[in-house]
């Protein structure tokens, strides 16, 4: 099977991330499924952001009635600075509008600045719906819930708020895919009866914030789970997973001086263990590319792109998150 195209937060390439234009046109241009960021409000509505902390993704810090509060926050483990969703009811957060995360990277996004609202969970369901009403592709929503050891410490457990509204949506499907860098998340999400494949998001270093919590100097990192008895005991576990996700460093294979000579038997190792595997993200700039596809010395042009894009897709991984849809579409398409 070809690998799925995500839209990572949309077509966020394209238009500023999260917003009903990044996933309306993430779909136009060919994704198979849209990447939300899922956050609380005080009140308990799923929001979908990058993260709990706003102020660069939407127009808060210009809100004067909102200057006070501006706090610090430690959130699994680091300081942060800014404006947080778990300090507004939805009814405050829908009077705000979204930004370009990356202005100076890519200017253009910011001409839609100010224009679009913050989108709930539920919002997402009915814009996915409406867009297979249009087409006779399947598509899908693979939602990344954020920071679920954090919130729940604030009476806000994200597994149940989002089963009850996955439930309400009619969303109980497997259209729906979960994701979580905390595999606790997951647990809970299975626990709640939401179907649907659940992924573990793993990086290159570091711990899940859940068991470092939970088990302290003792929790695993990520990098033990990426070992082929790690990935099995993923898959077998208790808590069996259906897949993992991976910055996408771990599917290149490089060499002393970081230039890539290949893949690496990462996705190899995945299905052996009975897993689907998934990479992210996919991006055309020079700023994100392995520096051997990088052209000139400009961060925001794009590189060589597509030589990234084939090494990757060529593995066999069951699909990578994009910001460009369409710029992924056109490398998969082309390997068949």
């Amino acid at each position: 099977m070809q690998a799925i195209v995500i839209g990572h937060r949309g077509a966020s390439g394209h238009r500023p991330e999260h917003t009903r234009a990044a996933f309306n046109l993430a779909f136009a241009l060919g994704a198979d499924a849209v990447e939300p960021d899922l956050v609380a409000t005080r009140d308990g509505v799923l929001v979908i952001r990058h993260e709990n902390e706003i102020s660069g993704t939407t127009d808060v810090a210009t809100r004067a009635e909102f200057g006070a509060r501006r706090t610090e926050k430690y959130v699994d483990g680091k300081l942060v600075t800014g404006w947080f969703t778990e300090d507004f009811t939805w009814a405050e957060l829908s009077t705000l509008r979204a930004r370009e995360r990356l202005p100076n990277l890519r200017q253009s996004n910011t001409t839609f600045d100010g224009q679009q609202p913050i989108l709930r969970l539920r919002d997402l369901f009915d814009l996915v719906d409406a867009a297979a009403e249009q087409t006779d592709r399947v598509l899908g929503i693979v939602a990344e819930i954020k920071h679920g050891n954090y919130f729940a410490g604030l009476d806000l457990p994200l597994a149940e708020l989002f089963a009850a509204e996955v439930s309400a949506a009619g969303w109980n499907t497997d259209r729906l895919t979960v994701e979580s860098f905390e595999p606790s998340v997951l647990a809970q999400v299975r626990a709640q009866g939401v179907r649907g494949k659940r992924i573990f998001l793993l990086e290159d270093q570091g711990h899940p914030a859940d068991q470092v919590a939970e088990h302290g100097a003792g929790a695993l990192p990520y990098t033990d789970h990426l070992t082929p008895d790690g990935l099995a005991n993923l898959a077998a576990g208790p808590e069996s997973i259906d897949g993992i996700s991976v910055v996408k460093s771990l599917i290149l294979e490089t060499d002393d001086g970081g230039d890539v000579v290949g893949a690496s038997a990462l996705v190899d190792d995945a299905h052996k263990a009975g897993l689907e595997i998934y990479c992210w993200t996919l991006r055309p700039e020079n700023k994100f590319l392995a520096k051997t596809f990088r052209r000139g010395i400009r961060r925001a042009d794009f590189g060589h792109w597509q030589a990234e894009f084939r090494l990757i897709l060529e593995t066999g991984i069951d699909g990578v998150f994009v910001d460009h849809p369409d710029l992924a579409v056109h490398v998969r398409d082309g390997l068949r």
